[in-house]
């Protein structure tokens, strides 16, 4: 079975996408999983701080479990993503306990979040978790730029902030970082924005994102890794399948499936029925969407 590692190598080599789908819901798992596997795709299910500090996901524990009882190795493999130094409600976080606490439960893959920091000190804590993360055998995400959605309140406006180019990565510093780091893949910033997380804005529609792909090339031609696009839920069709082709080889969706879970659970109060409502969103994005049906063994078999 090809490590995590060489199947994001050959993602990014083959201009494949492999989309990590999070779990706000622990139920939100099985379905997710069953998708994947119906569709022979090969995806990441990942789980985020602010998913069991915000909503239901209980603990890096909690969400291990449940992927264990439903796991497919050949098809999905499980992710830490975010789990930032400063978070979006500019507290410190233990970030290295809790990392240290999901590579001690055997996750695939974790990802630290310094992009609040200065330059520097990013570095620096990706440096210290690429470290630990490496000692055990597994690759480490960080971020670079500012993917902004997160914050409390109502999303920034969209075209000023697309128009500004404001926390798009810089191509000087991610040839610095990439050097300096030890990352193995890399979340830039080129115009998706996160899905809300406070209040009513949470359930609200996403606005239908573009990508500078201009500036995904520049990032691609200087730092010769796996990017990574975070707020994949909304971007526009065109766009996405243009990036996977461009360095794009991991795609963060959570908006998309976790608005499904919970207006369908609101209107029936029947997880089963959410669940299901998942499975089918889930299916479409991976089959409709992104195109990815029947691609794991591109990226995934051992004769890759």
């Amino acid at each position: 079975m090809l490590s995590l590692a060489a199947i994001m190598r050959n993602a990014y080599r083959a201009g494949i996408a492999v989309p990590a789908f999070n779990i706000p819901y622990l139920p939100m798992m099985a379905p997710v999983i069953r998708a994947v596997v119906d569709q022979d795709c090969f995806a990441l299910v990942e789980v985020a701080r602010l998913e069991w500090t915000k909503f239901e996901a209980g603990s890096p524990a909690a969400v291990m479990a449940e992927f264990q009882k439903w796991q497919a190795p050949e098809h999905v493999r499980l992710h830490l993503d975010h789990v930032p130094v400063i978070d979006e409600d500019q507290l410190q976080v233990d970030y290295l306990g809790i990392i240290r606490e999901a590579i001690a439960l055997g996750y695939h893959s974790v990802m630290v979040d310094g992009s609040r920091l200065s330059l520097e000190e990013n570095i620096a804590a990706t440096r210290e978790v690429a470290t630990l993360a490496h000692a055990a055998g597994i690759p480490v995400e960080a971020e670079l730029g500012a993917v902004l959605g997160h914050e409390d309140g109502p999303p920034p406006p969209y075209d000023e902030l697309f128009a500004s180019g404001r926390g798009f990565t810089q191509v000087d510093e991610a040839v610095r970082f990439v050097a300096e780091s030890g990352c193995d893949w890399l979340s830039v910033a080129i115009g998706s924005i996160h899905g809300a997380i406070s209040g009513v804005y949470k359930d609200q529609k996403k606005i239908s994102a573009r990508l500078d792909l201009d500036h995904l090339d520049r990032l691609r031609a200087a730092v010769d890794i796996p990017l990574v696009l975070h707020g994949g839920s909304g971007v526009q069709r065109e766009y996405v399948l243009e990036a996977f082709r461009r360095g794009i080889a991991k795609i963060n969706i959570g908006t998309e499936i976790r608005q499904a879970y919970e207006a369908t659970l609101r209107a029936s109060g029947d997880i089963g029925a959410a669940q299901a409502a998942v499975y089918e969103r889930t299916t479409w994005l991976i089959r409709d969407y992104f195109a990815l049906s029947g691609t794991r063994r591109q990226i995934a078999a051992e004769a890759v």
